[in-house]
């Protein structure tokens, strides 16, 4: 139908009278949406329609030639070789210019000159002046516009941010967000205007502000904008504060050059706002703290005076608690004082009364008491004289019915009273923490990909995986639909010597064990932990809610147990008749595993007088233009072989082939010469903090292995 009327509406839309143009005009866009083939028999009439000076026939003419610059590249480039004054028609022309300029500097570059004028003629008093403005400054950043008039454009949004209209601010710092990829210097010259915008009083327009002002934050400016928010937190509202202190701590981590000052900052937020600060937020200060040893004396005098001032914030009073408890003598005496700083007088006794008045006001709080009982059981060493009154503070939680507290309040009453040959030695400073180690895990955390069906493990800085504590045991499946294999036996859990015990096992992992392997054979697994491990035949893991294994300093000062990843047997079953090669034959090097990002080639080596041993020298290579970080390799094998891998030389993967992490893997074939070599594969690692997953099925071995 529309093809049969398209001849009599381009008649039409040379009609005499108006509003038959108009509706010609409309029905055209009708019939070129339905039957693009169409537009070439109109782009003439649109041309003409563009000179009518009726307002109703030039804005649906606007629109016709808009429709046609979408279906047809041949009416693009003839309304750009042929190609005003109610609010609506400049917007549609706009717009048409914007489709007309988008790719094309020769067009745009004819466009420039009417978009200044109209950026710079158009008042902005009224409404429509700026529904006019804001679309001029859409088209100049989407067409291929001069640095000069970008930098207008900005402009005309640093005005608009001093309306007083909040839907004008609103679009006006969304528009910036846009405008920062393409000149960022602009968009700095108001960045004074757009941080009065983070206290406004509309809360779409705080938070709106907050993210543009995060987006301009660099090296240079950090200083003063931090400043400036810091000091906004102080006087902001309630419902303000957690996303303002998020933003602070991760400008003040993210941009800090010198530990001084990040140390300033974070103790004002957790004074200011204290209750806001994420528990991986102050881990990450205390970690910083036990290294930078040359400030732990400024440190502990600035958290002491805090606590007395800002008691009521719990990450502070946390913080410093812990470091009373560390570095108490250091407050006491004043030792390694800065320039800047002021001597304070502080006794022993104050310095186990701000840890008293602590532990009665967080009376509900377990982990909050629990670091106050630490730290007064460390200053009872630190403070010899002290040691009676604290054994009777400690005292009291004997009888509490947090068995937590209970447990800690008789043994560490029993240090004070009847250890006193081993207390100052048991009772010595932590040791340093690993700052690289303790980030690499906050990177990890941050990014935890743990779902409620399969989880993906952590990676260690040795590359070796480790699954997180309270990984949620996936429902079991039937194995065969699991594995897609016509087996019955079950598979067994193979490992390097260094296995750790069942009940280890069970603890860090999170899920059941069972032992029943015959004796003297690899212990059994449920099909539970075969999908925990390998989550074989799954689609990509999807981002969780962030977890941190961080343990607060003092609470529980237990080192983790490195554990060897598991190799679960998935193959059993297959059978094949293969000779027994001779021992010193050559094994060609085979690409194991490629796809559009990876390439994972092994090379094969054999051990003298051991034809059933192979040492497998695997190389991952990263075919993608971005990073891979926490990459981690895992295999399984049929039952009648043991596997065992040694650490990957790396977690990171170049990119583009520079570079690569092997890994070795040592192979016994218990059948060699009557069951060939089968592996089944697994790879995860992250780019730009996602989560990717790819596996396969190896398959040829050369003969022989």
């Amino acid at each position: 139908m529309a093809r049969d009327l398209a001849p009599e509406v381009e008649r039409l839309l040379q009609n005499r009278d108006p509003n038959t143009k108009k509706k010609a005009a409309l029905c055209s866009i009708r019939i070129v949406r339905k039957v693009p083939d169409l537009a070439e028999n109109f782009m003439s009439a649109a041309a003409s329609l563009l000179k009518e000076k009726h307002h109703g026939v030039l804005i649906s003419a606007v629109q016709l030639c808009t429709e046609l610059c979408k279906a047809s590249t041949e009416a693009l480039e003839y309304l750009r070789k042929n190609c005003l004054e109610d609010p609506f028609l400049h917007i549609r022309v706009l717009k048409l210019m914007r489709t007309l300029g988008q790719g094309d500097a020769d067009c745009s570059e004819y466009i420039n000159d009417i978009l200044a004028q109209v950026s710079t003629k158009t008042e902005s008093n009224k409404n429509a002046g700026n529904a006019i403005l804001y679309e001029c400054v859409e088209t100049i950043m989407g067409i291929e516009a001069t640095s000069g008039l970008r930098v207008l454009a900005i402009n005309i949004l640093g005005r608009f941010l001093s309306n007083r209209d909040n839907n004008i601010r609103y679009v006006a710092l969304n528009m910036l967000m846009k405008a920062i990829a393409v000149d960022t210097q602009a968009v700095q010259r108001h960045r004074a205007t757009i941080l009065e915008c983070v206290k406004d009083a509309d809360v779409s327009i705080r938070k709106r502000a907050l993210e543009l002002v995060y987006l301009l934050v660099n090296d240079t400016n950090v200083k003063p904008l931090t400043k400036e928010l810091v000091d906004y937190l102080e006087v902001s509202d309630q419902d303000f504060k957690e996303d303002l202190t998020a933003k602070i701590c991760s400008i003040v981590e993210k941009f800090s050059q010198d530990k001084l000052w990040y140390l300033d900052q974070m103790f004002r937020v957790l004074s200011l706002a204290g209750n806001y600060v994420k528990d991986d937020v102050w881990h990450a200060l205390v970690v910083l703290m036990s290294n930078a040893s040359e400030l732990q004396g400024y440190s502990v005098r600035s958290l002491y005076k805090a606590l007395l001032a800002c008691g009521e914030q719990e990450s502070l009073v946390r913080v410093a608690v812990w470091c009373i408890g560390e570095y108490g003598e250091m407050l006491v005496n004043n030792i390694s004082m800065l320039d800047m700083e002021e001597p304070i007088t502080v006794t022993e006794s104050d310095a186990v009364d701000a840890v008293e008045v602590v532990l009665k006001r967080y009376s509900a709080d377990v982990t909050t008491r629990a670091m106050c009982l630490v730290s007064l059981l460390k200053l009872s060493s630190r403070f010899p004289p002290t040691s009676e009154r604290i054994k009777e503070i400690v005292a009291q939680n004997k009888g509490n019915t947090v068995l937590e507290l209970q447990q800690r309040s008789i043994e560490f009453s029993s240090i004070i009273q009847r250890h006193q040959s081993i207390k100052s030695s048991l009772l010595e400073r932590m040791p340093v923490l690993d700052e690289a180690n303790y980030l690499v895990k906050r990177a990890a955390s941050t990014q935890a990909t743990v779902s409620s069906v399969k989880s993906a493990p952590a990676v260690t800085p040795g590359g070796q995986p480790k699954l997180p504590n309270g990984v949620a045991k996936p429902p079991a499946a039937p194995l065969a639909d699991l594995l897609d294999l016509s087996s019955d036996d079950t598979p067994v859990t193979t490992s390097a010597p260094t296995t750790a015990p069942n009940d280890f096992l069970q603890d860090l992992l999170g899920i059941d064990l069972t032992d029943s392997s015959p004796a003297g054979g690899a212990p059994s697994t449920s099909t539970d932990i075969l999908m925990d491990l390998l989550s074989i035949g799954s689609t990509p893991v999807q981002n969780g809610p962030p977890t941190s294994n961080f343990i607060p300093p003092g609470i529980a000062e237990t080192k983790p147990v490195a554990v060897t990843p598991q190799v679960v047997d998935l193959l059993d079953g297959l059978s094949s008749s293969t000779p027994l090669p001779d021992e010193n034959a050559a094994y060609p090097t085979i690409t194991a595993f490629q796809s559009a990002t990876l390439r994972i080639t092994f090379s094969f080596k054999k051990q003298p007088r051991k034809p059933q041993e192979t040492t497998i020298n695997a190389t991952f290579t990263n075919l993608a233009t971005t990073t891979f970080t926490d990459f981690v390799f895992q295999a399984a094998v049929p039952k009648f072989i043991q596997l065992r891998l040694d650490p990957a030389s790396s977690s990171t993967l170049p990119a583009s082939g520079n570079g690569s992490v092997t890994q070795s893997l040592s192979v016994t074939n218990n059948q060699h010469g009557q069951k060939p070599l089968a592996m089944r594969i697994r790879m995860s690692y992250k780019v730009n903090g996602e989560d990717r997953l790819e596996q396969g099925q190896i398959s040829n071995f050369p003969a022989g292995l």
